[in-house]
């Protein structure tokens, strides 16, 4: 080989190997933001003139705000989207025929009464991949939709979750708080007690109902600020920020509930995504039926040939080759197919289901939980009066500090009672409005993830 070959023949190395080096490397740090002025958030635009709309962190958040916060920083929402791009990639290859198949021989003459060399050649296409293209190309479309209506829920999903740990952040904050001042009540009142004691007015059995309390009081404070900072820990995994960061959460705020939840509950289908992707999953293997009962027709190659013999006569042709259906009809995959339809019918039947049958328990809980929480109000209006009463009646020297004590912290139970009824409420309102489809984006906030593409 002389030295312009050599170096064609690496040229052309070196050319292959370029064009096979598509590669995308990992990650080598971790991508967590340390403030929220480092998250995404601009929500995408209503129309192309408009500018991207922005949520302002400088103001406490809403809990429907730290939600599409959620979406669009998620770390598990960022490593699903490149299912679409899976998704995308099927239906591409759903759409593209086979390749002809292309044949040549060569037969050199070695003796006999032949003149020349034998040679001969055709081009060949498979039909039934042309007759089936149509079907399998609606199935990987439908399934296409099915993981983008799927990506959609997942948004939901993330959402709610941070709706509701923001809910229980915020509450959180006013039980630790009530339960603090309970403490510091308790303590101040063991200081009286423990002087009394000292001065020999009280004996020690005045003290351990104290003590038993603020021992109580100390657990139930400690169990709020670890639970407190495991909810904090887990939004910010949510937000995808690091996990000691903090911001203010603006007060919970629910309208009306939906005054007539049958109806919506019969429109279920329209605007849950979920249901759509079970949806489009059903349409996607009626497409894989339709194909598979068209894949019943025999496998049948169709081309042309032609070539030259070794006596130089020249001649041609079509060919064809076809498939016996003796043993193999076909009804394999016809049966796996209709038996994926069966299942996903029935999945989609259960999830409907179970979507109305949850609708219907979280409305009949929250008429219980209001109830409850009107009732607690009124006992919490009442405990506060008498400790205001109690309070005056120990500054004119007719009541001593135990009672005092007594009443002040029965009206921070019953205000703590109040709180925890107002979280239960809150929650079961974030889990409603996503069961109905209702008060979350109806498209998708972020795209999909373009390495993915």
């Amino acid at each position: 080989m002389t030295v312009r070959n050599k170096l064609l023949a690496l040229g052309a190395v070196l050319l292959l190997a370029a064009c096979a080096n598509d590669g995308l490397p990992l990650p080598t740090r971790p991508d967590l933001a340390s403030s929220l002025a480092q998250l995404d958030l601009f929500l995408p635009k209503q129309t192309p003139r408009d500018p991207p709309p922005a949520i302002d962190t400088a103001q406490p958040l809403t809990i429907d705000q730290i939600g599409l916060i959620a979406i669009l920083n998620d770390p598990d929402l960022k490593s699903e989207r490149g299912q679409l791009g899976v998704a995308r990639a099927k239906l591409l290859q759903a759409t593209l025929l086979p390749n002809p198949a292309a044949n040549f021989a060569l037969a050199a003459l070695l003796g006999g009464p032949g003149s020349s060399s034998a040679i001969s050649g055709g081009l060949s296409e498979d039909l039934v991949a042309i007759i089936l293209r149509h079907a399998r190309v609606q199935s990987a479309r439908a399934g296409m939709y099915q993981v983008n209506a799927d990506l959609l829920w997942g948004e939901w999903q993330v959402a709610q979750k941070a709706r509701q740990l923001a809910l229980d952040i915020y509450a959180g904050e006013h039980a630790i708080a009530l339960t603090g001042r309970e403490l510091r009540l308790i303590e101040a009142e063991i200081a009286q007690v423990t002087a009394a004691i000292s001065a020999g007015n009280l004996t020690l059995t005045a003290l351990s109902p104290l003590l038993a309390a603020k021992a109580a009081a100390e657990q139930s404070l400690a169990a709020l600020g670890l639970g407190q900072l495991k909810n904090w820990q887990t939004l910010d995994a949510r937000l995808g920020l690091v996990p000691s960061v903090r911001f203010a959460i603006a007060q919970p705020v629910f309208g009306p509930l939906p005054p007539n939840l049958d109806l919506l509950a019969a429109t279920l289908p329209e605007r849950r995504p979920d249901l759509a992707a079970l949806r489009f999953g059903y349409s996607s293997a009626e497409a894989d039926v339709r194909a598979a009962i068209l894949g019943q027709f025999p496998a049948l190659t169709l081309g042309g040939a032609g070539g030259r013999d070794t006596t130089a006569v020249l001649s041609g042709g079509p060919t064809f080759t076809v498939a016996l259906p003796i043993f193999d009809r076909n009804q394999g995959v016809i049966a796996q197919s209709r038996a994926t339809r069966l299942l996903l019918r029935e999945q989609y039947q259960a999830r409907l289901d179970a979507a109305v049958a949850d609708i219907h328990a979280l409305s009949a809980e929250l008429t219980t939980l209001s109830a409850d929480r009107a009732a607690a109000r009124q006992a919490a209006a009442a405990a506060n009066a008498l400790a205001t009463t109690a309070r005056q009646a120990y500054a004119q020297g007719n009541l001593d500090q135990r009672t005092l004590t007594d009443y002040e912290t029965t009206a921070l139970e019953r205000a703590l009672q109040v709180v925890e009824f107002e979280r239960q409420i809150g929650e079961d309102r974030v889990f409603l409005a996503v069961e109905l489809g209702l008060g979350l984006p109806p498209t998708r906030l972020a795209p999909a993830d373009r390495t993915a593409l």
